[in-house]
């Protein structure tokens, strides 16, 4: 009939019934995602240990020391513990066994039984002093080479030893001269445990499979070698982690020296803000045995109505124990009123019980998926010390709502109608009845940041060097020149030389700039020809002239060609005897490029000089012995320029100012990039070879 309508309101007790990120806004149901963070053995175990971040609280204080067997770290640590554990129940041992009366102690002497020798007690105090250390920061200088104070042997030797004198009756020889040392040593060890009064004598670890519920596979045990063994036979649960290891509460509460435990419930209508609502009446789950840690049994250490419900309560039992093994939390306060502690119930036991429920879901708000039409409504289990303070045990999702027993067939049906006017009732009415549901819990609202997962990525394009465009020149060579370096020269410098210019023909080559001793030689030579032969003096003025003007034009128009600015060293730029213009700034060029546009006649080119800042003379670098007609070599061996007209190709001029403070004149001067290696260029254009042997042949006659 309602098959095809809409439903809005959805209870289940199975969380894998429906998906409830598959659901509408208007549409509530009675779970949300993610919430096996803390109602799950493992999660619970895990999570409190952030508590730290949350709150000033020790989870110690109202949780039992809990640990994951299948994790290898967590494992270690627990060998710890237990052994730690076993040192302070021994010096317990020997405190408790100094109060027995004389004659109680002069009948044990008249009994057989086995004896141990003192050594173990040295031994536990020995440990307990190192823990303690460590608390205190002591071990700060050890490092992971420091040896072991116990050695395992001996670690093996004293658990023999312990396990004779807790659980076998044997009796410590000499024992009576290390009470006072006990004493003292436990009243510092009270001090940084607070589940030292819960430990009692036995050493009893509770163990449970993580992947089970409603008690199944649980079991007690007090034996190391015992634990792991277990642990070690299922490798599929050891492997997943799922094995959670407890410290047993061996000195809880009784009633009529019959173990019990609280299901306490409380009801989460939002995660954020978180919002908790407690439950004011609990109910109260007794063992069908009486409590006893002599044996491990289950109807005696756990309180599971679907595990007591197999076992028929004990003759032995205190006839004050309910037979349905349930009390309400009215008949608890109705006993504790008779023990003289009917105040503790509302000071002690509800808030403990309460800060526990918020501090543990605090540790999980921000793993579970917060959902504004859905709520859930919990059960939590305690157990309460000596002392009434509460220890949570575990939280349940889907609590059982079977009414078993008279008990829980009234609060029950209470439960879950006073449920539905908190989530239903107050969503139009805020100040609607709420029933047994007190709201414990609301905090401010959060901000939730989006989520971006564990994989943070950073994108982004590379940032490239921009390259400078080349600024290509061509200079078309008219005369027959051919550049070779002879092969016991080096090359330091890269500088362009001009060739004396005849007719309408201009010619740029770069030759090597060889080093200092090389040019002197080389300038000597020159002088000493110039002043022997008149007719080289004639020519050589005139080559002057030539070069003058060539160099008048060159200076013109690299001035619109960028230049970079270098810092060389200035004697190396006085060697070289370069300058720029009238201000005398020098100039070290690693490459020196133009273009030169061939002038109709000398006068044009007188003209261009007349334009520049004076003439220079041009120094020549290489002899003509230098330039011949061969192919060019891999060893600076230039190629021969007997072929069609070559042509020069300049891409830049980098000269290096290393005197004076004035720049280039050209402005574009600090935007050119650098070139490391100075390169030379040479292109071959296509002319008549005839044209320009003719004009070798009459241009360069004798």
């Amino acid at each position: 009939m309602v098959r095809n309508e809409t439903t809005y309101f959805h209870w289940t007790t199975r969380r894998d019934y429906i998906d409830c990120r598959s659901l509408r806004n208007d549409q509530m149901i009675n779970h949300y995602a993610n919430s096996g963070t803390f109602t799950t053995k493992v999660g619970l175990c895990v999570n409190l240990r952030n508590l730290q971040w949350f709150d000033t609280a020790d989870p110690d204080t109202f949780f039992p020391r809990c640990y994951r067997l299948g994790a290898e770290d967590e494992q270690h640590a627990f060998i710890e513990d237990f052994r730690r554990t076993a040192c302070t129940s021994l010096l317990q041992h020997v405190v408790e066994t100094s109060r027995r009366t004389r004659d109680q102690a002069e009948e044990l002497d008249n009994v057989e039984h086995q004896v141990v020798g003192p050594g173990m007690v040295d031994m536990a105090l020995h440990v307990c002093q190192e823990f303690l250390s460590v608390l205190e920061h002591g071990d700060i200088d050890s490092t992971a080479e420091t040896p072991q104070s116990v050695k395992e042997q001996h670690w093996v030797e004293f658990l023999q030893d312990y396990y004779m004198v807790v659980h076998e009756g044997a009796s410590i020889r000499g024992s009576g001269v290390f009470v006072e040392r006990c004493q003292a040593m436990l009243i510092r060890l009270q001090e940084v445990c607070p589940q030292l009064d819960t430990d009692g004598l036995n050493n009893i670890w509770i163990i449970k499979p993580g992947a089970k519920s409603r008690g199944r596979g649980i079991m007690c045990m007090n034996r190391m070698e015992e634990i792991l063994a277990l642990v070690d036979s299922d490798r599929a649960l050891s492997k997943e982690s799922k094995w959670v290891i407890q410290k047993y509460l061996e000195r809880p509460l009784l009633v009529h020296g019959t173990k019990f435990d609280l299901r306490q419930w409380f009801l989460v209508t939002d995660w954020n803000p978180l919002t908790i609502w407690f439950y004011r009446e609990c109910y109260l789950r007794f063992s069908t045995q009486p409590y006893s840690t002599k044996t491990l049994d289950n109807s005696v250490h756990l309180c599971n109505n679907s595990i007591q419900k197999h076992f028929q309560p004990s003759c032995e039992r205190h006839p004050g124990v309910p037979e349905d093994n349930m009390w309400s939390c009215s008949q608890f306060k109705a006993f504790l009123q008779l023990q003289g502690l009917g105040a503790e119930w509302e000071s002690i036991v509800v808030p403990g019980m309460k800060q526990a429920v918020v501090r543990a879901l605090q540790t999980s708000q921000d793993l579970v998926e917060p959902r504004k039409a859905s709520f859930e409504l919990y059960g939590a289990d305690f157990m309460l010390g000596r002392d009434l303070r509460p220890w949570l045990l575990e939280i349940n999702a889907s609590p059982t709502m079977s009414c078993s027993t008279t008990v829980t067939a009234r609060l029950c049906p209470a439960v879950q109608l006073d449920t539905l006017r908190v989530v239903l009732d107050r969503r139009t009415d805020p100040g609607a009845y709420t029933g047994g549901f007190q709201l414990i819990f609301k905090q401010a609202a959060v901000e939730v940041p989006q989520y971006v997962g564990v994989n943070l990525v950073v994108e982004g394009a590379p940032i490239r060097r921009s390259r400078s465009r080349l600024h290509r020149q061509t200079v078309i060579s008219k005369p027959p020149v051919n550049m070779q370096l002879p092969p016991h020269q080096s090359s330091e410098e890269v500088e362009t030389t001009h060739i004396p210019l005849s007719g309408q023909r201009s010619c740029a080559v770069s030759a090597f700039c060889l080093s200092g001793k090389e040019n002197r030689a080389a300038g000597e030579k020159k002088r000493q020809l110039t002043s022997t032969s008149p007719k080289r003096e004639c020519e050589g003025r005139k080559d002057v002239q030539n070069t003058s003007c060539v160099r008048t034009l060159g200076r013109s128009l690299a001035s619109q060609i960028p230049l970079v600015v270098h810092t060389e060293p200035q004697r190396k730029a006085r060697r070289l005897g370069l300058s720029l213009g009238a201000n005398g700034e020098t100039l070290v060029p690693r490459s020196f490029s133009f273009s030169l546009s061939p002038p109709h006649n000398m006068s044009d080119c007188k003209s261009w000089a007349n334009q520049g800042h004076g003439s220079h003379k041009t120094r020549y670098f290489l002899p003509q012995t230098a330039f011949d007609t061969q192919h060019r070599t891999p060893t600076r061996v230039f190629p021969s320029l007997r072929s069609p007209l070559p042509t020069l190709e300049v891409l830049s001029l980098r000269p290096n100012i290393v005197a004076g403070n004035t720049a280039c004149r050209n402005p574009n001067l600090s935007s050119h990039l650098s070139v490391h290696r100075p390169q030379l260029f040479l292109c071959s254009r296509r002319q008549s070879m005839a044209t320009f042997k003719g004009q070798c042949t009459g241009e360069h006659k004798p």
